[in-house]
């Protein structure tokens, strides 16, 4: 009988503590194969490129090119290319925009082991990989009778007005009008109970809804 091929995986991360430990850990499993390590965002984009990974494991913080937008340069080469975040941020903006991009799974680097094992073969197969807590915020926003859950693009727009973006620059940036992006922060003020954007910033990120500083 034919013995089954190793999963290849490629390790984006620009950590080489983590990157080892990483190494490690699959080194454990017969059929999980590291067969790169990218240290920066484009670097990633380039080794799946000549790798062709059957999964790739990506950290949100990455030099010269972030994780997410790696994540979409990847996938337009390669759309059925299979990208797990692993990453130690979990806010609603860093899932929302990793999924947006394309991730099939988001783990965060406290996960242990055996799920991550079991998440890297899952994306082998073409199944989504998310941790309970990801699974859950993300099933919440499809709910329409969660209260006070935002949606993706009012996400999205709160994270913009976290950056110091006027309604101008998040209309142009998102592609929608300044009206819309009005209606959008009305209905985010409405839904965390807030007056203004700056209330609205400090209660989402109290709330893990979006991250400050980066």
């Amino acid at each position: 009988m034919t013995a089954r091929a190793a999963i290849r995986v490629l390790i984006a991360d620009d950590h080489p503590v983590v990157r080892d430990g990483i190494r490690a850990m699959l080194g454990t499993q017969d059929d999980l194969e590291v067969v790169g390590e990218a240290v920066s965002g484009s670097d990633a984009v380039r080794l799946v490129r000549d790798l062709r990974p059957d999964v790739t494991l990506m950290d949100l913080q990455m030099p010269e090119l972030d994780g997410a937008s790696a994540i979409s340069r990847i996938r337009e080469h390669d759309p059925g290319a299979r990208v797990i975040v692993l990453t130690t941020y979990d806010t609603d903006s860093d899932i929302s925009r990793a999924i947006d991009a394309g991730a099939i799974g988001y783990l965060l680097k406290d996960t242990r082991r055996e799920q991550l094992f079991d998440a890297i073969r899952a994306a082998a197969r073409g199944e989504s990989a998310l941790s309970p807590a990801v699974a859950t915020r993300v099933l919440s926003w499809a709910r329409a009778d969660a209260p006070g859950a935002l949606s993706g693009r009012e996400i999205e727009v709160l994270g913009a007005v976290a950056q110091g973006m006027s309604n101008k620059a998040i209309a142009a940036h998102l592609c929608i009008s300044e009206a819309t992006v009005k209606t959008h922060l009305l209905h985010i003020f409405a839904k965390l109970d807030v007056d203004d954007r700056t209330a609205a910033v400090t209660v989402a990120a109290t709330r893990g809804i979006i991250r400050l500083g980066g």
